[in-house]
């Protein structure tokens, strides 16, 4: 590739490394293409979920996740990334034009860049190991960088959060059409996206458990002794100024800085939207955890029990399904 792109390999590979970004449902709501001198981020408005993400936030999120893993997988290679976001307000699904420069990747990018095919989303209880401070720390300061800010819930906070956790999961499992649509994404066993059964516990009913999705035909089980009481999770809520599609994109970029900096400590996490899918449960969480600024994600991160099995990587879109040159998108992409 010619002015500004590096070769393909190397292109295909920070592609291929942004893909293994988490998706509101392994649902991988994203598409890219290359320019002469340019790398494009389009939303893919046929992967949006009408039941479980009716405004499509989680689904930008979810490309702004991706954004970021792409961000870090140049940096590690040696490309340093400008990003051009939002670039055509008559084109609202093009998310974001990235161009390209020689840059020498320090320690923390290596580090960043190493983490990326090591992270899952584990849903298991999580160990009586306190996480330390500093690390939260870290955390915290990863998301500031992207400009949104991530609080530990806590004493209150972490009360009404879990409160809203509680509601938004009952609300869910009332409603037939959110039901449907999330065991269609869900239990599955040979699929290039989606949820996969392996990946999912049954929903934990000992008391103080945090509520989970009932995904369907779930197949992972919970490591051995590992006991709710014991289980020492941190709840994180990532939250923005604003609440337009630039500051939801830019959470996105915030979730994956954060899942990131928790992986290389060794930390095991598992993004939650559900409380913030509904419209006045999310409006619960922004007056009474946020203080008043717009939550986008909550976080759980902890510690894995001592025996628990390292957990299967997620299935993606084959590059070639999300990856092509502008001139020889379909007609509906080029559209965009």
């Amino acid at each position: 590739m010619e002015r500004g792109l590096p070769d393909d390999f190397t292109v295909k590979t920070a592609v291929a490394m942004a893909v293994r970004a988490p998706s509101v449902h392994n649902s991988q709501p994203w598409y890219w293409r290359t320019g002469q001198s340019s790398l494009h981020l389009y939303a893919d408005q046929d992967r949006l979920l009408r039941e479980t993400d009716p405004d499509g936030r989680d689904l930008i999120l979810s490309c702004g996740a991706a954004l970021h893993h792409l961000r870090v997988g140049f940096a590690a290679l040696g490309w340093g990334a400008e990003v051009h976001r939002l670039p055509n307000p008559d084109e609202p699904d093009h998310l974001a034009a990235v161009t390209l420069h020689r840059h020498d990747p320090d320690q923390d990018e290596i580090a960043m860049a190493a983490a990326i095919p090591r992270r899952r989303t584990d849903r298991r209880r999580h160990s009586s190991w306190t996480v330390p401070r500093g690390h939260l720390e870290a955390m915290t300061k990863a998301a500031a960088l992207e400009g949104t800010v991530l609080q530990v819930a806590e004493n209150s906070a972490r009360y009404h959060l879990a409160t809203a956790i509680e509601q938004a999961s009952r609300r869910h499992a009332g409603d037939p059409a959110y039901r449907t649509e999330l065991a269609a994404w869900s239990g599955r066993h040979i699929s290039p996206d989606g949820v996969p059964a392996r990946n999912t516990p049954a929903p934990d009913g000992t008391p103080g458990a945090l509520r989970s999705r009932p995904f369907a035909d779930p197949l992972l089980v919970q490591p051995p002794d590992a006991k709710a009481e014991d289980d020492e999770t941190v709840l994180l809520v990532l939250s923005t100024a604003s609440d337009d599609r630039m500051s939801r994109l830019r959470a996105g970029e915030a979730t994956s800085a954060v899942l990131l900096t928790a992986n290389a400590f060794g930390l095991s996490s598992c993004p939650l939207t559900e409380p913030l899918e509904l419209h006045d449960v999310r409006e619960s969480v922004t007056e009474h955890v946020t203080g008043g600024s717009f939550p986008q994600m909550v976080l759980r991160v902890g510690w894995a029990p001592a025996n628990a099995d390292p957990l299967p990587a997620t299935p993606r879109r084959d590059l070639a399904d999300v990856l092509q040159p502008l001139e020889a998108a379909p007609k509906h992409f080029q559209s965009h």
